[in-house]
């Protein structure tokens, strides 16, 4: 039995995990405002996890120290919550959730912006999560899974944007990362998506060039131009006529069904 196929009653387990980490990026939405500390959201999220008898997946994953990630600007990913970092206005915020309930993992996130932002922060967001839309649009069994890198990469470097080559999007389930890698560029794997795979699409697109370096905390991943970075990320699963998204969010432009 092929591992990446989730039987019946691990999709349903999924659904649920997908949903309330969908939740938690919904509940957050109101306190990401000037002058609140990312410390502060950390612990909004850590709570209300917990509240919903789950477990915050990133805290103490591999050493990480806090219950969420979240991204700042030209902070590309796994940027540390801080009681330092204090929210401005103009500020692009991104904020990964990972939720364990009954075992099962469920992986989302996306932009927020702290009051009025620039032209171009605004572009980069909606360019990085018409990246993931556009390639949810071709997902379905029988597709080759390079098809998915090809999509995002072609969309974005249209919109004269770059997508970062070192992070990739993951199998998931009872375990946080599994197999296929999900690449957001185009390669060559051609692994043939099945009904039944669940995975995340977590593109990161960078405003000026791809390349990234990691601070010296270990985690903290920048762009080395200095330029801004934007992210959105979805579980999804994938069914014989397209795609379901495990992590939809109410105010999503998309439907939380894919029929290709």
């Amino acid at each position: 039995m092929n591992h990446m196929i989730k039987k019946k009653s691990e999709i349903e387990k999924m659904r649920i995990s997908g949903k309330l980490a969908a939740k938690v990026l919904e509940m957050i939405e109101k306190y990401v405002q000037p002058d609140v500390s990312t410390e502060e959201l950390n612990n909004i999220c850590h709570n209300f996890i917990m509240q919903n008898n789950a477990i915050p997946a990133c805290l103490g994953y591999h050493g990480f120290p806090k219950s969420v990630c979240i991204s700042v600007n030209d902070v590309v990913c796994h940027g540390i919550p801080s009681k330092k970092q204090i929210l401005k206005v103009g500020d692009i915020v991104n904020i990964d959730v990972t939720v364990i309930k009954d075992n099962y993992y469920a992986d989302t996130s996306k932009m927020f912006f702290v009051g009025e932002t620039s032209i171009l922060s605004k572009r980069l967001c909606k360019v990085a999560q018409e990246s993931l839309y556009t390639s949810l649009k071709i997902i379905k069994s029988g597709v080759p899974l390079l098809k998915i890198g090809e999509t995002i990469e072609n969309y974005v470097e249209k919109q004269g944007f770059s997508v970062v080559k070192e992070y990739c999007g993951h199998g998931i389930g009872t375990s946080f990362h599994e197999e296929p890698h999900i690449l957001h560029y185009k390669n060559k794997n051609k692994m043939i998506l099945e009904k039944g795979m669940i995975f995340t699409i977590e593109p990161m697109i960078n405003a000026g060039k791809s390349e990234v370096k990691c601070m010296k905390d270990g985690w903290t991943v920048k762009t080395k131009d200095h330029s801004l970075s934007a992210q959105y990320e979805h579980t999804i699963l994938v069914t014989n006529y397209g795609c379901d998204i495990l992590t939809w969010q109410k105010k999503e432009k998309i439907l939380p069904s894919f029929i290709n």
